[in-house]
């Protein structure tokens, strides 16, 4: 089997050269990776991933001219090692990655990765006391820019200093068969180190959901607090018709669920919703009707719901610490998003009954995805009004960053 570094450069190779989500990447090649080295793989590729524009910086300071992908690739995985990998001595990040350049065929280049590796190890004191927020925290002076200019500098550092955090995990208790206070027992059976979290459970240690009994029992589903806390806020009572859009993977639908009414979990792609109603099966939420639907185009064969969930794709600038090589995208690349969750929002408002509410939501921090889109839905439909609008901002605690938006329709 290859090294945990090798495994770790060719893992790397695919998120920069292929634009593969760094999570899903991970998920794809772990299993060809020995258990003892998981974790290990799994820190070097999120840590290069959310890193990359710091150790560009201090990088570009000794090299010369143009370099190769997968040298850049190579010394990104050394470079890490040395200034954000403690428990790793530097002449051992040294070794290792001149020995990686040879596995990677880059054995000319040995030299090289040694002698600048070996700045780069000089100049780590200098690098923690650097000033400029977008060098010290990786990310793009751009996103920063916009973060300031919509919620203030103050703001815009407390989200830097968590974005290059892991996010807590939340196993959500499944209360047809247990509570917090239980699941938090069954977990601690199972070694799982875990705490109650408000109804919650928080998790502390990384483990295998495939080998956990209680999951495979379903007595917990996975979801972040803050998508937890926007699906309760529809107030899911018996006998409710519910419809969540763009539903994938799930955990909304799950959470309405287990309030009653009848749930349609709905996405446009088969394969997601295939994922939602196994889950479902696993959880035993009979009350989930799952089915492909392009939310963006009224389908008559719907009945009329009282209770809609709106979660529409986005940016993401929320859950960078789930996937960071989020940060890197280019502002003008997202310019249209706004546009077509106006358009999946309007739509879905047109199933909804009188005195029905609908529930707007995302993953991102960006007003003009957030609050701009709901002001001009409310603005093109007067029979609307706003009950209540919140945006969550991210947190070594608690959840992801989110923002919600609740809305009543007044008449027809």
């Amino acid at each position: 089997m290859k090294s945990s570094r090798l495994k770790a450069f060719e893992i790397l190779q695919s998120i920069i050269r292929d634009c593969a989500y760094s999570n899903l990447a991970l998920e794809k090649e772990l299993n060809n990776v020995e258990p003892k080295d998981r974790a290990f793989v799994s820190k070097i590729v999120y840590g290069v991933t959310e890193r990359r524009l710091t150790l560009d910086y201090v990088l570009n300071k000794f090299l010369t001219g143009k370099t190769k992908p997968k040298l850049r690739i190579v010394l990104y995985i050394g470079a890490y090692q040395i200034l954000y990998m403690d428990k790793i001595p530097v002449p051992v990040a040294i070794f290792e990655t001149v020995k990686l350049a040879e596995e990677t065929g880059l054995s000319y280049y040995k030299k090289l990765v040694n002698a600048v590796l070996r700045k780069v190890a000089d100049s780590a004191e200098e690098l923690r006391n650097i000033d400029d927020l977008s060098i010290l925290y990786s990310c793009p002076q751009s996103l920063i820019n916009m973060w300031t200019k919509m919620y203030g500098k103050e703001k815009t550092e407390e989200i830097l200093k968590v974005i290059n955090d892991r996010p807590p995990i939340f196993a959500i208790p499944n209360r047809k068969f247990v509570n917090a206070e239980e699941l938090q027992y069954e977990l601690l059976s199972n070694d799982i180190e875990c705490e109650i979290f408000n109804e919650v459970v928080k998790i502390n240690s990384s483990f295998d959901l495939s080998k956990c009994k209680a999951f495979n029992d379903g007595l917990f589903y996975i979801e972040d607090y803050s998508s937890y806390i926007a699906a309760n806020e529809l107030n899911i009572v018996e006998n409710d018709i519910v419809f969540d859009f763009c539903a994938s993977p799930g955990g909304k639908s799950f959470t309405m669920a287990q309030n009653g009414g009848n749930i349609y979990s709905m996405d446009i792609h088969k394969h997601r919703v295939d994922l939602i109603q196994v889950s479902a099966k696993r959880l035993c939420l009979e009350n989930i009707t799952t089915l492909v639907n392009d939310a963006t185009i009224f389908n008559e064969s719907l009945p009329r719901a009282n209770k809609i969930l709106c979660d529409v794709p986005c940016s993401g600038f929320g859950i960078i610490r789930r996937k960071p090589e989020i940060r890197y995208k280019n502002l003008d690349e997202i310019k249209e998003l706004p546009e077509i969750q106006y358009k999946i929002l309007e739509m879905s408002s047109k199933y909804l009954t009188k005195n029905g509410e609908i529930l707007y939501s995302t993953c991102t921090l960006n007003k003009k995805e957030n609050e701009k889109t709901v002001e001009k839905f409310l603005a093109n439909h007067k029979n609307f009004s706003l009950v209540k609008q919140r945006t969550i901002f991210p947190s070594n605690s608690s959840g992801d960053g989110f923002y919600y938006a609740l809305m009543v329709k007044n008449n027809d």
